[in-house]
């Protein structure tokens, strides 16, 4: 059996295409709006602009002819839209997220995201209280596909960026957090490998939290693949 890692102590989620499956949400959000002022957003666009990144970025990539008010309306919607919108939890993850809890493996959520959608992810998911760091849009000056969302919440932990695991599921997001120097695995394509991403699994369904024979845990994702943490975190040792 193939392990990845020798030693972590921290696991980082994305929110968006690792925490909920949000992307028909944040496609036709993108697209009403820029419907509005007559424009029409690409697959293309789509890929390199709108997922993983933050929504600055895509109004500047797609919307910086127009006047500045026209730019906060946009942005008014798409807030409007994500807040409303209800989303369907990714396979497995509220599951993952508490076992990691359970065993004293330190957890966070690293997002282009704002914070009334986090909390309102985190309570949908019931984890509110397992979550140790939260990095959001508006702490950082430079977002994904930047190091330093993952670099902040590294020295949010206190935690080595080698010594945390990373679930992301885009390029921009698999980019940010192997620059960071973090261990990631992608959530979704094969091709997320290309940017770095470790392995790739479609969700976390079997995704396991084991009890090894020397007493640290291991997230299990699927054959082969087995990521070790350090010992228990609060077993008194």
């Amino acid at each position: 059996m193939c392990e990845y890692v020798n030693t972590f102590s921290a696991v980082l989620f994305d929110m968006d295409g690792v925490l909920i499956d949000s992307n028909s949400v944040i496609e036709r959000g993108w697209r009403e709006a820029a419907e509005i002022f007559g424009k029409t957003i690409s697959q293309d666009d789509i890929i390199k602009h709108i997922h993983g990144q933050p929504g600055p970025h895509t109004i500047q990539a797609l919307f910086r002819d127009l006047p500045l008010e026209s730019q906060r309306q946009i942005q008014a919607h798409i807030i409007h839209v994500e807040n409303t919108a209800e989303y369907n939890p990714i396979p497995g993850v509220a599951e993952l997220i508490t076992s990691l809890d359970s065993v004293g493996i330190r957890i966070g959520i690293v997002t282009s995201g704002w914070r009334e959608k986090i909390d309102r992810v985190t309570a949908m998911l019931g984890v509110q209280r397992c979550i140790s760091v939260i990095v959001e849009r508006d702490d950082v000056k430079k977002g994904k596909p930047s190091p330093d969302p993952y670099l902040l919440a590294a020295e949010r932990l206190s935690t080595p960026p080698e010594k945390i695991i990373v679930f992301e599921d885009s390029r921009s997001g698999v980019t940010s957090a192997v620059s960071a120097g973090t261990c990631c695995v992608g959530i979704g394509g094969i091709e997320l490998v290309a940017n770095g991403a470790r392995c790739v699994i479609p969700d976390f369904t079997g995704v396991e939290v084991l009890t090894r024979m020397d007493s640290n845990a291991a997230i299990s994702l699927c054959p082969g693949h087995v990521l070790v943490a350090e010992r228990f975190i609060e077993s008194g040792e």
